[in-house]
């Protein structure tokens, strides 16, 4: 039963990969958060101070969220709060060469 679990969750994987490697070209930002990874065409970053802390508040647009469980990886826009670091980086034409 385990096998099954696992080799479906390795189906996943696989499929989802070869989906980012077509949808790749349609978007502008990579966008990193300790959760999730995003593709999207608009980002804006927001660091909110709480006390001594700071949590990050994103706002993605067009966006493409890297998630085996989501039945629509596609999202018109996305509010994302994360007390971890963030990272968004622009896609170069170079970058969109996937092998």
């Amino acid at each position: 039963m385990s096998d099954d679990i696992e080799n479906y969750e390795n189906n996943l994987e696989l499929e989802l990969f070869r989906e980012y490697k077509d949808v790749i070209g349609l978007f502008t930002y990579v966008v990193e958060t300790e959760r999730r990874f995003y593709l999207c065409n608009q980002v804006d970053v927001q660091a909110r101070p709480v006390g001594q802390d700071v949590f990050f508040e994103l706002t993605l647009t067009d966006a493409w969220v890297w998630d085996i469980y989501r039945s629509s990886r596609f999202v018109r826009s996305v509010r994302v709060i994360t007390y971890k670091d963030v990272n968004v980086e622009e896609l170069t034409k170079s970058e969109l060469r996937i092998p």
